[in-house]
């Protein structure tokens, strides 16, 4: 009998986060001050973030404790399966093998509870009592409202507000998680104000809803700002899916060529790809790295490496990045996480090193990659996780055509089950 599942035990969750910044050639280069264009160091962070995730943001730790009561929240879902999509392989008439980990069995739906619950636990540690963030498609706003209720806090969403009207049913989730959502761009800031003044019928982006939620929570000083992608200490905390996941490999007994992930800021690629470099660091097999991104918003494939604001009005600090530009407004795509600006630091650092590559996709090839995928695994991938399965059909049909194995691991980010006015849109033809 072919086996399909590989699990790891409740005490085999990692008790380390893995921060890749030792491992590499160069370390990458330090955020700026908005005004003097200055290096700042962690002291700028301190009216936003809680001490505990600014010692992380800064940290030169190449494995760094994670606390017990987060290991136990952990619990509840971690550890992932990871899967060997066989009926997928023989649907693609490929000799490669597929693994993919599922993320979406989060009591979220996506892989956004793993430095949700970490970011909770270092808030209410800390004393804070309210934390403003912002969410695209939902799966961050969702996860943090549902992290909030393990480790009390009060908690505003700015929601983008296309993805406000397009995905009812997240905007459901935060609020009967119990935390306040509002569209974004909103009247509420003066940076939401400006945005609608010039164009009233903005569709929104991650860049005005970053600055909404920044400037909520900087002019509250019992307020903290809480991030779901991009910053170092959040990219630290989802390298709990590569790491489980290297364990599950070897006990599948195999070592993927290429892990793939979708892109948007980087968080769910570097959760997966990260601890495959430390394999690479230690003179292991050479893992491909191959982040996918939307060709509608293709930070990684076209946008430009340098200095650029994380929002799009310019209030946090400087951060070198591939960017399309901070007032980038991307197309209203169903993909409402991966339309952002900009890449984390540390993943456009190791694609400048040539360490990851990328590769942009149209929307409407990832969803035809989802449909094959679902008819055969019967997981209907998100919207934004599509980019990944779209990515391994590539590379399974590479490997069809050179004739040869190869080993293809991606990260199943979440589940699509409140995406799918998209896919009756998809099947609909429009």
């Amino acid at each position: 009998m072919k086996r399909h599942k590989f699990l790891l035990t409740e005490d085999q969750i990692p008790e380390h986060y893995y921060n890749v910044i030792p491992d590499l050639p160069e370390p990458p280069a330090p955020p700026l001050h908005p005004a003097t264009r200055e290096p700042v160091g962690p002291d700028a962070l301190e009216p936003l973030f809680p001490p505990g995730l600014i010692e992380q943001e800064a940290s030169d730790q190449g494995e760094i404790p994670i606390p017990e009561p987060v290991r136990e929240a952990y619990a509840l879902y971690r550890p992932t399966p990871l899967i060997r999509a066989h009926r997928f392989e023989q649907a693609l008439g490929t000799p490669a093998h597929i693994y993919y980990k599922a993320e979406g069995v989060s009591p979220a739906g996506s892989h956004k509870v793993n430095t949700a619950l970490a970011q909770a636990y270092y808030n209410h540690q800390a004393g804070v009592t309210r934390v403003i963030t912002e969410t695209g498609a939902g799966q961050w706003g969702s996860a943090l409202a549902f992290a909030r209720n393990l480790f009390p806090l009060d908690l505003e969403v700015f929601m983008v507000k296309v993805s406000y009207e397009q995905k009812p049913y997240r905007r459901s989730l935060v609020q009967t998680y119990g935390a306040q959502i509002t569209p974004s761009p909103s009247g509420d800031t003066a940076a939401g104000r400006a945005v609608l003044e010039a164009e009233p019928d903005s569709p929104g982006s991650l860049g005005i809803a970053i600055a909404e939620a920044v400037e909520v929570a900087a002019n509250d000083p019992k307020a903290r700002y809480a991030l779901g992608s991009v910053l170092n200490h959040v990219l630290l905390h989802q390298t709990i899916i590569g790491q489980e996941a290297r364990a599950q490999m070897q006990l599948a007994g195999e070592q993927p060529d290429v892990v793939i992930g979708c892109h948007g800021g980087g968080s769910n690629f570097a959760g997966i790809a990260f601890p495959f470099l430390r394999d690479r660091a230690a003179g292991a097999k050479e893992v491909r790295l191959l982040a996918c991104e939307p060709r509608s918003c293709p930070t990684l494939t076209e946008g430009e490496f340098r200095y650029d604001f994380g929002d799009s009005v310019g209030l946090t600090p400087l951060l070198k990045m591939y960017t399309l530009g901070h007032d980038f407004v991307p197309p209203a795509i169903h993909a409402g996480g991966l339309r952002y600006h900009g890449a984390a630091p540390l993943v456009s650092h190791l694609k400048a090193l040539g360490l990851v590559e990328a590769a942009a996709f149209s929307q409407r090839d990832c969803f035809e990659s989802a449909l094959r995928f679902a008819r055969c695994e019967g997981i209907v991938p998100a919207p934004e996780s599509s980019h990944a399965v779209h990515g391994a059909v590539l590379e399974a049909a590479r490997a069809r055509e050179e004739g040869r194995e190869r080993v293809i691991l991606f990260n199943l980010s979440g589940h699509g089950h409140f995406d799918m006015a998209a896919y009756d849109g998809h099947l609909a033809g429009s």
